[in-house]
């Protein structure tokens, strides 16, 4: 399935049904009067959080949603049917943004969560509406007001408590795959990650979290360099972050650095976010030289990093107990 996180839409609420003009004509009703009903209302376009999507994939190929239109009136004073509403169903952490203004329309986080994104037009008013002392016989009447149209912007933030961040290479991927059932591609080239993957981990109490890889920050990828730009929105819901550091880097302080420093320009409280420091990959190096390298990283960060090698399985539970201890659970 192809992943795709952001889309643009055009809304638009159906339009509201005429009123009519129309006298009441029958045997033994003499002067019936004005009969004429009013339109039905226009159909609404509501977006609704649906669990079962992970993807605006939909939206790639259908640009346009547009609810019914309402039905004119009708004679002796009946009112046209009202257009029915238009549900679209989105993924849970989707956000709705005016496409010109940027305006956030709203936030869809729980299941079933909606939210109405175009509202109908109003029917018309028919002519036994203006029926009054000084006019017995009006012939007036009203057409349906236009339903509202929108440009939208949607936006998919993933919704995962803990999030594994760091330069490519980093062992992002394996660590998810060794901590969850999640199986992401796994290679030694950078990049291999192109798409955000979730991966649950079971806590001591039986429950599950959800743990995000996000594919890997380079310099400058705040300002839209490499892959970061387009996926650091999907950490911007996570409690807690886990900042890993490929021991076998030419400079792991300097590899640091740049991820701080990303956090930093993108913004968004992700600096004051809860955070783990992991020098990952451990067996690459003879313990002393582990010990000075978690020596630098704390001078470099302010924070104490525990040293762990994904890929053989060493140091996980020292891990996960500090999530665990850093989400109160």
């Amino acid at each position: 399935m192809q992943f795709i996180d952001q889309a643009r839409i055009t809304v638009r609420g159906g339009s509201g049904g005429d009123g009519i003009a129309a006298f009441r004509r029958e045997k033994y009703v003499p002067a019936g009067g004005p009969s004429g009903g009013d339109g039905g209302q226009g159909g609404h376009v509501v977006l609704e959080a649906d669990a079962n999507l992970q993807t605006l994939l939909d939206f790639k190929y259908k640009r346009l949603f547009a609810a019914d239109h309402g039905r004119r009136g009708g004679p002796n004073k009946c009112t046209g049917a009202s257009g029915r509403d238009l549900v679209v169903k989105v993924p849970c952490g989707t956000e709705a943004r005016h496409l010109t203004t940027g305006i956030l329309l709203g936030d869809l986080i729980e299941p079933g969560q909606q939210l109405v994104v175009a509202f109908g037009g109003r029917g018309g008013l028919g002519n036994a509406h203006y029926l009054s002392n000084r006019n017995r016989a009006p012939e007036k009447f009203t057409e349906g007001r236009e339903g509202e149209e929108w440009p939208l912007q949607l936006e998919l933030k993933l919704l995962a408590e803990v999030g594994i961040i760091g330069l490519p290479n980093a062992g992002k991927s394996t660590l998810i795959a060794v901590l969850s059932a999640a199986r992401p591609k796994i290679a030694d080239y950078p990049f291999t990650t192109l798409i955000p993957n979730l991966g649950v981990v079971r806590r001591p109490s039986g429950d599950g979290t959800v743990f995000a890889d996000i594919p890997g920050l380079i310099a400058g990828a705040a300002q839209g360099a490499g892959l970061g730009h387009d996926f650091l929105r999907h950490i911007e819901r996570t409690r807690l972050l886990i900042h890993l550091v490929d021991a076998g880097a030419d400079d792991p302080v300097g590899d640091l650095r740049v991820v701080e420093r990303e956090l930093a320009a993108y913004g968004h409280g992700l600096v004051e976010r809860p955070r783990l420091l992991v020098l990952n990959k451990q067996e690459l190096l003879l313990e002393e030289t582990i010990v000075k390298l978690k020596e630098d990283l704390a001078l470099a960060s302010g924070r104490q990093p525990l040293s762990i090698s994904a890929v053989m399985g060493q140091g996980l539970e020292t891990l996960l107990d500090q999530v665990w201890r850093a989400l109160k659970i």
